[in-house]
């Protein structure tokens, strides 16, 4: 079975949905043959099969203008390239990637696409009808929560199949280092009565500068909080100088990107995630399974995941936050995310997204 893998971008912004792909197309069967495409630019990819950098101009991808007469061009060389990959299945990136590669499909018999949703879309009337003009056994479209699914099925009017991304527990408990160890990785304070951590990249969507205005509140009352944020991104200088104004170096750390993420959660006590929205937030997956409890924004993605057992906050509610950091030093950790990893339920989540994704890719 030939595979087109068909990314958007590579490099950090584009981590979490490579993490995704792979994941996926590791179910893909012995017998696969994956090729990814870098549609924009170059980076990291998703470190299964060979990988292939387009390099097209972003404003013609788009379509925007007099640029979208480009786009014909394009999909000409697509689709000498899918015959000459000898393509049976092509999975695409969300509806940026389907918008360019769709149309040229009605005329490639041969070839299913199955379109993979990482976030909430805002579906115009052409995508919809973009998204209904192949028949079902040619395309399929999942999504990686049953929440963006729903909102998807409601939109589209056809079936969308919930692929709700998960990590294989043992494989991810392996390589995690000590309390200590990533601490000292991370070069945190090894004493810090409490730790606090958050993970993304730094970006509005993800609501750091909130939550740092929230922990300067708490940790006036809580002086032995520490709060380190693991994450790049356009926001970091911003941050930084917002950092200093209030009097919090040496207590909020920026630690930027790290390639070794996964192995440095339990360096926390407690992980943040005031999102003011999500696809999925697999962090909050990551950190139950270090047995790191989770606060977090109140979000559908999130509920989903851990049920009744989350510390849901208001999106955006800086004094809701101020109040829930101060209580973290007072409540039982371990108990808290014992409690969140039963309601995750790593295991069977991870059974049910194999069987998944073996079902996407060969139905």
């Amino acid at each position: 079975m030939n595979i087109v893998n068909m990314m958007w971008a590579g490099g950090t912004p584009y981590m979490s949905i490579h993490k995704v792909h792979r994941q996926v197309l590791s179910h893909a069967g012995a017998d696969a043959r994956i090729s990814n495409w870098l549609l924009l630019g170059s980076g990291l990819c998703c470190g299964l099969g060979s990988t292939r950098e387009w390099h097209m101009p972003p404003r013609a991808l788009k379509g925007r203008h007099l640029w979208r007469l480009l786009r014909p061009w394009l999909r000409m060389r697509l689709r000498k390239a899918l015959a000459e990959a000898k393509a049976e299945i092509v999975l695409l990136d969300g509806i940026g990637v389907a918008r360019l590669v769709l149309p040229l499909l009605q005329n490639i018999p041969g070839v299913r696409a199955k379109v993979l949703f990482h976030g909430k879309t805002r579906l115009n009337a052409s995508d919809v009808r973009l998204l209904r003009m192949l028949a079902p056994e040619r395309l399929s479209i999942a999504a990686v929560s049953h929440t963006l699914a729903e909102s998807l099925e409601r939109d589209l009017g056809r079936p969308v199949q919930t692929l709700r991304m998960a990590l294989d527990p043992l494989a991810f408990v392996e390589p995690l280092l000590t309390r200590d160890m990533a601490r000292q990785v991370l070069r945190l304070p090894q004493a810090a009565a409490v730790m606090l951590g958050a993970v993304g990249r730094l970006v509005e969507s993800k609501g750091f500068e909130m939550l740092i205005e929230a922990f300067a509140k708490a940790s006036a009352r809580q002086p032995g909080l520490q709060l380190a944020i693991i994450g790049e991104g356009p926001l970091h200088a911003l941050l930084q100088e917002r950092i200093e104004a209030l009097g919090l170096a040496g207590r909020v750390h920026l630690c930027g990107h790290r390639e070794d993420l996964q192995q440095l959660y339990r360096a926390f006590d407690w992980l943040l995630v005031p999102s003011r929205s999500e696809g999925l937030g697999l962090v909050v997956q990551e950190a139950v399974m270090a047995d790191v409890p989770v606060v977090c924004s109140d979000l559908p993605v999130f509920r989903e995941q851990l049920g009744d057992t989350g510390g849901y906050l208001p999106t955006a509610d800086q004094s809701a936050w101020a109040e829930a950091i101060a209580r973290c030093a007072a409540l039982s950790a371990p108990a808290v995310a014992a409690r969140q990893r039963q309601a995750l339920a790593p295991e069977q989540a991870w059974q049910a997204f194999c069987n998944g994704s073996q079902s996407l890719l060969r139905s």
